[in-house]
This record gives structure tokens, sequence and C-alpha cells, in this order.
């Protein structure tokens, strides 16, 4: 994840509620139900919606989150977060967490924590849960700039109306330095494969198929580019909603099971191929802020779009966005444009505009890399359906 983190559709009938969140703090609204019936696609059960949030922190922490293996770079101080509202335990304790496809595990803090970290955030506390039993492993995950360690304990774990019994997940119980005090979030949701989790767990996506929670074996991700003045960022397990993105969904098939990892078939900027002419990989992540790519062709990238270094990040001038290149990812024979303003990220610095660029170099090494990383920056654009039936990824452009 990127944050940096290295981390239904319904037939009539009863189904579970759904919430939907604005922008943090502000409003509690109802999500669309009931939705039309006799599509398959419109099948499914949870429906749990994000808290949308640009952030403004030029000293919030710099992170890498999930699987353990490579880092990601160094957070943007302008960006969109995208949170969701989980339970564990009974009675429910609520936590704030980040739904992220590249990484497996589900980690809260635990209230033997006593890192400063853990005395921000919410904390989990067994003794207040009948249905806690610790099966006695513990885990740790390297982050690219932190970690965390702790054990793990097993409990029910709701998302939004679907409620998982005997949930494996991370307690933390320390997490050293500064790299998760200021994170606006308690913690992690991993919705990748179950190769990449720590620990060897089941995770939570996974059991919810096991235990028939959903009607189909998918998830799909929704994140609203102006969530203030629209419809808010909606995660559904179980299926897709159609009135989320306009045409038909693309489907990818996943090339390698643990990342949700698809083939690209070129990077156009300005119409003219000028990356990956001969195929690359690339993973779709719900976990990262940006799109990343290996160092040498990002810096090609950011001068081909005319951004230029300021105080660590690329940035270019706000004036300048009706002139810039497109940038084009070609997948599976489809194109999927970006606009100047699609991958650029408004923000105010004293007063001025400041544009930065949504692009940041990543060197992933071999075995897992070199990956490109299309995160919320791409999937803003691209309403993305995680289809763990058929591993397939599909992909259409998203409704704001």
């Amino acid at each position: 994840m990127l944050y940096l983190l290295w981390a239904w559709l319904m037939t009539p009938g009863p189904y579970h509620s759904a919430l939907r969140l604005g922008w943090v703090g502000l409003r509690v609204r109802e999500s669309p139900f009931p939705l039309p019936s006799g599509r398959e696609e419109r099948r499914g059960q949870g429906r749990s919606c994000w808290s949308d949030r640009r952030t403004h922190n030029e000293n919030a922490p710099s992170f890498a989150a999930g699987a353990p293996g490579p880092g990601r770079g160094p957070r943007i101080t302008s960006q969109m977060e995208y949170f969701g509202t989980i339970s564990i335990g009974s009675p429910p304790q609520n936590f704030t967490v980040i739904f992220d496809t590249g990484s497996s595990n589900l980690w809260v803090p635990s209230v033997y924590c006593t890192s400063p970290a853990c005395k921000t955030h919410t904390r989990f506390q067994p003794s207040q849960s009948s249905t806690y039993s610790q099966p006695g492993q513990s885990f740790s995950i390297q982050y690219g700039t932190g970690s965390l360690s702790g054990i793990i304990g097993a409990d029910q774990v709701s998302v939004e109306g679907l409620t998982v019994v005997g949930q494996q997940f991370g307690e933390s119980v320390t997490e050293p330095g500064q790299t998760f005090v200021d994170a606006e979030f308690d913690g992690i949701l991993g919705l990748g494969y179950p190769s990449l989790a720590v620990g060897g767990v089941t995770p939570v996506f996974d059991n919810m198929m096991a235990q028939n929670l959903v009607d189909l074996p998918m998830f799909s991700v929704y994140m609203s580019s102006n969530p203030e003045g629209g419809v808010g960022s909606e995660l559904i397990f179980g299926g897709y909603d159609h009135s989320h993105f306009s045409g038909s969904l693309n489907w990818v098939p996943v090339t390698k099971q643990g990342y949700w990892q698809i083939a690209l078939d070129n990077i156009q900027v300005g119409g003219t191929v000028m990356f990956c002419s001969e195929g690359c990989q690339a993973i779709v992540d719900t976990g990262t802020s940006l799109i990343t790519g290996p160092s040498d062709k990002i810096k090609q990238l950011q001068n081909a779009i005319g951004a230029a270094p300021v105080d660590g990040e690329y940035a270019v001038e706000c004036a300048n966005l009706n002139v810039m290149p497109d940038v084009t990812f070609t997948i599976n024979g489809v194109p999927y444009t970006l606009s100047p303003t699609a991958y650029t990220l408004l923000d105010f610095v004293d007063g001025m505009q400041f544009c930065s660029s949504g692009f940041q170099g990543l060197d992933i090494h071999p075995p897992a890399g070199p990956l490109w990383i299309l995160g919320d920056v791409f999937i803003r654009q691209f309403y993305s359906v995680f289809d763990r039936g058929n591993n397939r990824v599909g992909l259409a452009p998203a409704v704001p």
C-alpha cells in the first residue's frame, strides 16, 4: 500500500443493511437499497462504504504495509484516503481500517500495546469478548519504514452485516517508531490472496466465501473522486454495482496469485508508447495512493508530463493541466486513459494552488518485481472488480 502502505448488488428479499459514510466526521447516509433485480451481477450481501478524506498533513507518516517484501515509497502530502469500519468480538468493538488488496492480513492494535502509535488508536480488548480465543501464535510484519509484531487472536469479525466466525487476526503489541502514530486508521484488512498472509492465516474474504456469506466469490471497489458533493466510496462483497461505472466490465486475467497482479500491454504518454513496449506486470492495489513504477521509468514519465521535483515530491504548474499529455495504460487490449486532472492531486500550500504528480518511483526487485502499482489514482477513474472465482480483475470507467 502506498500511503504509502506495504500493506452487491442484490436480489429482492431480505438483505443486509449498508452503511455509507461521507467525509470523515460529517455525516452518515443510507445506501441506495434495494437495487434492481434480475441480473446475476446484482447479487451480493455486504456493502461497506468508506470514509473519504483528503489529507493535508505534511508530517504524516510514510510507510509500507502488507506482506513482507519490498517497501513502498514516501507518502505524498495531498491525497485521498479511504477508510471503513469493522467490528471484532462479542459485544462488537469497532475499528477503522484500510481495505487493502495489496496485503492479506487483518490486524488491529492490542490493548496490551504500549507503543505511542497504539495509544493514539482504538485497541482491541480480548477480555471483553465472549467469543475470543487465542491460538498462541505470534506474528511480525516488516514495513518499508516501520514494523509491527504481536500475537494472533481469533474472534468473529463483522463487516457491515457480514459476520465471519473464527477469523484469525493480528493483535499488534509493538508498533515501534512514528510510522503509525499519525495514521488516520487503526489497522488494515487485507484482501489479497492467501499466499500473502503472514503466519498462514486465512484472509477475511476467503472465510467469507468458505462460510457462504457472499453469493458470488468477488468484491468490488468504487472510489469517489468527489465525496463532498456526490456519491461516497463503496466496497461491495459478493458482487458489483453497475450504477458506479459506464459500459461493460473488461476482464483481465490474474497472472500471479498473491497480489492482484495483471499484465500491461504498454504505457503511452500523449499517444506514444513510452514504457512496457513488450509488456510488463502490474498490481491493482487499493492500499496504494499513487501509481508507482520503476524509478528510472517514473523519472522519464515525470519529465514527459512536465513535473519537476519540489521539496521531495514532483509537481506541475496547475495552469498547465490543459496542455499536459494524457497517460494511457493498455491492459488486455483495452486503453485506460488518465487525463492530467486525473493523475495530479490538487492541494493548497500557504494559500497557493499546488498540483502534485500522481506518479512515484518505486523499485520492486525480483523475484516479486519489477512491478507497476495501479493505486488509488487509477482506481478512482476505473471501477474495479476483484473476481476470486475466476481469478480475474474487471475494469470499467467509473461514474463520478
